[in-house]
């Protein structure tokens, strides 16, 4: 033994006397030759061949070490490198590189643990680093009496300029953790801040390094900067780099499994995880899942006692649509045990004023409600006020995954409990986030448990105070919940066929939107298909009575602004020729709603509703038969009071509306020749007070209806209702619209053909003889179509008194600018004699 200590001593004299020389050369100021020593050093020590022996090496470093150490602060750079690396192949070819250490770390701690940086060299402060990783990696345990001196370090490090020094120190700083975490805790709070600063760094490699290292820092040193750190984790959730969301899941992970404290920490380590189950890419999504059953399993073998008799009798329930797994029994414990401490602040996130948070919490959510499956009951009341706000949200992903999240409730949440809960939101509030919330949770609802329910839901629906608005997406809102209703109710429908037939019918008086009419429509006839109806049709026979009825009780006191005149309007129109079964119910609201009291707008309404009801009718004849019986009073009542006269433009608009309702009654064919009669006496004064109306539309239709009226009745008018019709029309010859002028020839065409057989030409010939003569004037009219209409319809005025109007035209050629017209109607008369 003593032989081998000699033999080890003079070995390492000899070493030391062979670099004596260049020791002292590191002593000049020469930049080569110091450069030339340091490489003549290792060359003559670490290079020796054969190799020197451990012990040997050992001595011998120890006596160098101090002029090493003096190198790592010379002024020449390369010198600096050539001795840091010099002292890291040392310690990797020592027995015992913790020898050095009293020496070593205080040199290194004036290199890069003070305030300002003194290693100005990016390269040397990382091989700095690299020598702390190594000395870490070499003494374990012994470096435990320098972990003040290796913190201040890494504190600076840490957050250095240069990225790949920042890599190493959280390596560095993971190593020591786990080499003395017993010394390590007292010091690691130190960390965390610089920490947390380069976890936002523009590398994704730093920030990946930075979050594991977080990890460990936490696992081995103290548990109080967890609240801190928990936030900057969760932004890191949104990183762009799979890299770093890969690392938050497994650090979560790895704490939810191994962290000391875990249990305070579950209900905000828990949501980190489950989040991660939601992101885009698959091999997270996996490795979050995977994580989270490892914490379930765990935590129900940890609590195994306890979880005895749900392990024993566990129940099998059905899965959601889309769901293949159910998350075991320690995930469902640990977030029903948890859920009231998540809830509160991830509904408060999902009203962030930043998109991204709204959206990631609109997607954890849905997880959460998955593993609290029927435990949701119990936090209702919260949960649904989250929803309503959140189906409003600008953002479309998160109105998406929050209807999902609603069908998720639906699915295991009792219908009597959320309709009980939702009910007077529904009644009061007129909120599209309550209509579509309710319609996600009904959607997700199985329809046994719904069936129960689906009276009372559809009797609010349909009640006036709930689906009378006219808020287009509250609307949008209530054709879902039909919808929704349907789905799930399917042939149960015919049971509440009535109020859903309601609601859709009033959506669609209401709505503005085409797209949204088109939609209502789509959804009636599917409603009709459902209950096994051939189309909308046969829905509307079925309900529009009943719907009438409800719609009438004050329909005395309707205004232009009454919600109801649109739903009333909308079910006759959209009824077909089905109206005329309705018009014992129908007739009573038109004869109310158009006697000249009412509001002048309202009129003008209703007698555009007329109108159509009245042109609808006349396509059928078994419509036809049931309508005549009501045209009479459609004439007496409604048309002809609003023919008087009034000032204004509203009453000249009625006036021409009523007068066109009356066209329309006999186009289509609704009146005949004894009900014209009965109500002509009243009929013909107001219609000769409409030929001389300033609006030029309603002179024109009167003309029509006119002509019109003369061709239904021919020659059952008496001799005094054509004299007295005729004076009147003449005057319209002279109309300023030569339009009229045209209708007015032709009316009178008409009107020659209505003379009975037995007309006293003797007795009547001074009419005849004003006749003749008023129409003779017209026909040197300097408008060539006046000039042939006239004389077409002399000609049919001819048989009348041939000789008559002969002798009247005679007396007038002369004054004729033309006399081709008056010799072509002589000629005419000629051949009639």
């Amino acid at each position: 033994m003593a032989e081998n200590v000699e033999s080890v001593d003079a070995r390492t004299a000899e070493i030391l006397q062979a670099v004596a020389r260049h020791v002292n050369c590191l002593s000049e100021n020469n930049r080569a030759t110091k450069k030339r020593a340091l490489e003549s050093i290792r060359r003559e020590t670490l290079g020796k061949k054969p190799a020197l022996d451990p012990a040997v090496l050992q001595r011998v470093f120890e006596s160098l070490l101090k002029q090493l150490l003096k190198c790592f602060s010379d002024c020449v750079e390369k010198c600096r490198e050539l001795a840091v690396d010099v002292v890291s192949d040392f310690l990797d070819a020592v027995p015992t590189p913790e020898g050095p250490l009293p020496y070593l770390m205080p040199t290194v701690v004036q290199r890069l643990g003070n305030q300002e940086i003194v290693e100005t060299s990016e390269e040397l402060r990382l091989s700095l680093v690299n020598l702390l990783v190594k000395l870490t990696q070499l003494t374990k345990k012994k470096l435990a009496a320098y972990l003040d001196d290796l913190i201040k370090i890494l504190q600076r490090t840490v957050v250095d300029p240069f990225p790949d020094v920042r890599k190493e120190s959280c390596r560095c700083i993971s190593l020591v953790a786990r080499a003395i975490p017993e010394h390590f805790h007292m010091q690691s709070e130190s960390l965390i801040a610089p920490l947390l600063h380069c976890i936002s760094h523009q590398h994704a490699k730093v920030r990946t390094l930075c979050i594991l290292t977080i990890g460990d820092v936490l696992q081995f040193g103290s548990h109080k900067p967890m609240d801190q750190v928990i936030s900057h984790l969760a932004q890191r959730l949104f990183d762009q780099s799979p890299q770093v969301r890969v690392a938050v899941t497994n650090v979560v992970g790895g704490w939810l499994l191994d962290f000391v404290d875990r249990y305070s920490y579950h209900h905000k380590l828990i949501p980190l995880l489950l989040t991660s189950q939601t992101d885009e890419m698959p091999d997270i999504q996996e490795r979050a899942f995977k994580l989270w059953d490892e914490v379930g399993t765990k935590y129900a073998k940890e609590n195994e006692e306890e979880l005895k008799d749900q392990m024993d009798f566990e129940r099998i329930i059905e899965l959601p649509p889309g769901e293949t797994r159910r998350p075991n029994l320690g995930c469902r414990m640990l977030i029903f045990r948890n859920l009231s401490k998540i809830l509160p602040g991830l509904l408060h996130d999902l009203t962030d004023w930043t998109a991204s948070n709204r959206i990631m919490s609109a997607k954890l959510l849905r997880v959460l409600l998955l593993n609290a499956e029927d435990h949701t009951t119990q936090h209702m009341e919260k949960l649904l006020s989250g929803m309503y706000k959140a189906c409003g949200d600008e953002e479309k992903e998160v109105v998406a995954k929050m209807l999902q999240s609603a069908e998720l409730v639906g699915f295991f949440v009792d219908p009597q409990i959320y309709w009980k809960l939702m009910s007077p939101s529904v009644q009061s509030a007129q909120s599209p986030g309550v209509l579509m919330t309710l319609a996600a949770l009904m959607r997700g609802s199985r329809q046994e448990a719904l069936h129960p329910q689906l009276q009372s839901v559809c009797d609010v629906l349909a009640d006036p105070e709930v689906c009378r608005s006219e808020q287009s997406s509250y609307q949008i809102q209530l054709v879902s919940c039909v919808e929704a209703i349907m789905s799930t109710g399917r042939e149960q429908c015919s049971e509440v066929s009535l109020p859903l037939f309601t609601v859709l019918v009033t959506v669609l008086a209401l709505a503005r939107d085409d797209a949204l009419k088109t939609k209502t429509r789509e959804v009636i006839a599917s409603l009709a298909s459902t209950q096994g109806m051939e189309d909308s049709s046969a829905l509307y026979r079925q309900h529009s009575r009943q719907f009438l009825a409800m719609l009438k009780g004050n329909y005395e006191q309707w205004t232009n602004f009454s919600v109801e005149r649109p739903i009333f309007d909308t079910l006759l129109s959209e009824s077909g020729v089905l109206v005329c079964e309705l018009l014992d119910d129908v007739f009573p609201v038109l004869q109310a709603n158009l006697k000249p009291d009412k509001d002048p707008e309202l009129r003008l309404k209703f007698f555009s509703l007329l109108s159509r009801l009245v042109m609808r009718a006349g396509e059928l004849a078994e419509a036809r038969a049931i309508f005549g019986d009501f045209s009479p009073a459609v004439v007496r009542e409604m048309v002809i009071p609003n023919c008087v006269w009034h000032g204004g433009r509203t009453a000249a608009a009625i006036r021409t509306t009523a007068i066109s309702c009356l066209w329309a009654l006999l186009q289509s064919g609704l009146l005949t020749a004894e009900q014209i009669n009965s109500v002509m006496s009243d009929l013909q004064t107001q219609l000769t007070s409409l030929l001389e109306d300033d609006s030029r539309s309603t002179r024109l239709i009167t003309c029509r209806v006119f002509r019109k009226i003369l061709a239904l009745c021919g020659s059952t008018f008496d001799p005094d209702r054509l004299h007295t019709m005729y004076m009147e029309l003449l005057k319209r010859m002279d109309d300023s619209s030569d339009e009229i002028r045209l209708a007015v020839a032709k009316t009178f065409e008409t009107f020659f053909q209505c003379f009975p057989a037995d007309y006293d030409k003797v007795l009547y010939r001074a009419h005849l003889e004003t006749l003749y003569r008023g129409l003779l004037v017209h026909m040197d009219d300097p408008d060539p179509n006046i000039q042939q209409s006239v004389l077409d319809l002399l000609k049919q005025a001819a048989p009348l008194h041939p000789q008559l109007l002969q002798e009247e035209v005679e007396m007038v050629r002369h004054k004729h600018r033309s006399f081709v017209f008056c010799d072509e109607l002589l000629q005419y008369i000629k051949t009639l004699s």
